[in-house]
C-alpha cells in the first residue's frame, strides 16, 4: 500500500504508524538531490588587452634605413621625334616655294591659314630676314604687311630700297606660330632648308637680320641681340655680310630705339654702296 495512503487510513482508525512516521522523517531530513547541470565550459585565462590601432594623427613612422633603395618613381615618357622627311631639290625660289606650300614638317602647319614664303625682287642686293608671320601675314600670305611691315617699308625707303624693286623679304619660319610666340627650335630647324634655299637662289650682297630670332638663326649663336648689333657678321660658305638690327615690331613698342635702328640702316646703306663699287665675279683684268 502507498505509504501516504496507509498513513491516512491508520489516522482514520485512530492508530499511530510509528514506523511510517520514522521513515517520512528520515526522508525529509535527507538532502534533496539536485538535477545534474552540465559543467560550464572552461574559460581561458584572460590575456593582455590588444593594443589599439594607432591614430593617423599620432602615428610615428621609423625613418627608413639609409641603405634602403628609394621607391621607383614613374618616369614620364616623351614621344620620340620622328626624323624630318627628305626634301626634293630646292634649286630655285619656285621649287622652294612649291615645297613650302604643302609643308607639314612641323606642328605649325596645323594652325596656319596659309604659308608665307617671301616677297620681293628676285635679284635684290638686300635680303631682309625676320622672325615669322603674324596674324595679318598669315591671312594675306605675305611677310611684313601689318603695322610692323609699314614701319619696315618706311625704314627701307629712307635708304632708297623697297620690296618691289631692290629688296627681298623673308622669315625664318614660313608659318605663323600661335599667338605670335617665338618659333620653337624644332620649328626653326624644320624651316632651315627653305631659308637656306632662298639665300642660295637670291645670292644677296647683304642680309639685314631684324630681331633676335633671325640673327641667332643666321649666325648660329645664342648671343643676345645687344651683343650682335653694331658688329660685322657673315653667313654661310660664301661669307655673305650680315648686319643685325631691331625688329620693327619692337620699335613700335620702344620708339626710343628708333635712333639706333637708323644708325643700323645707314650702315647697311654704306655697305651696299661699297659692295656695288667692288668688282664682281668675272670683272677686272682678263686672263
Amino acid at each position: 500500500m502507498d505509504p501516504a495512503r496507509r498513513q491516512r487510513y491508520l489516522q482514520a482508525l485512530g492508530v499511530r504508524d510509528f514506523l511510517g512516521e520514522r521513515r517520512m522523517a528520515v526522508a525529509a531530513a535527507a538532502p534533496a538531490v539536485a538535477t545534474p547541470v552540465p559543467p560550464a565550459p572552461s574559460r581561458p585565462s584572460p590575456a593582455a588587452p590588444a593594443a589599439a590601432a594607432p591614430s593617423f594623427r599620432t602615428e610615428v613612422r621609423a625613418p627608413a634605413a639609409r641603405h634602403a633603395s628609394p621607391p621607383t618613381e614613374a618616369v614620364e615618357e616623351r614621344p620620340v621625334e620622328a626624323p624630318l622627311p627628305p626634301l626634293p631639290s630646292l634649286d630655285s625660289l619656285e621649287a622652294a616655294q612649291a615645297c613650302v606650300t604643302d609643308c607639314t614638317r612641323c606642328a605649325l602647319h596645323r594652325t596656319r591659314t596659309q604659308t608665307v614664303f617671301g616677297i620681293g625682287a628676285s635679284e635684290a642686293p638686300l635680303l631682309v630676314v625676320g622672325e615669322g608671320p603674324g596674324a595679318e601675314e598669315d591671312r594675306r600670305g605675305e611677310p611684313f604687311v601689318g603695322r610692323a611691315g609699314q614701319l619696315l617699308d618706311a625704314m627701307l625707303a629712307a635708304i632708297g630700297h623697297d620690296r618691289a624693286r631692290n629688296t627681298y623679304i623673308a622669315n625664318v619660319v614660313k608659318c605663323r606660330p600661335p599667338n605670335n610666340r617665338d618659333p620653337l627650335p624644332e620649328e626653326v630647324e624644320a624651316c632651315r632648308p627653305f631659308l637656306d634655299a632662298q639665300i642660295e637662289a637670291l645670292q644677296p650682297r647683304l642680309i639685314l637680320a631684324v630681331g633676335r630670332v633671325a640673327a641667332q638663326r643666321l649666325l648660329n649663336t645664342d648671343e643676345p641681340l645687344s651683343r650682335l648689333r653694331g658688329r660685322s657678321h657673315h653667313y654661310g660658305p660664301a661669307a655673305v655680310p650680315v648686319w643685325v638690327s631691331y625688329h620693327p615690331a619692337y620699335l613700335l613698342r620702344a620708339p626710343r630705339e628708333k635712333a639706333k635702328a637708323w644708325e643700323d640702316l645707314k650702315r647697311v646703306h654704306a655697305l651696299l654702296n661699297a659692295a656695288d663699287q667692288s668688282p664682281k665675279d668675272g670683272d677686272g683684268a682678263g686672263d
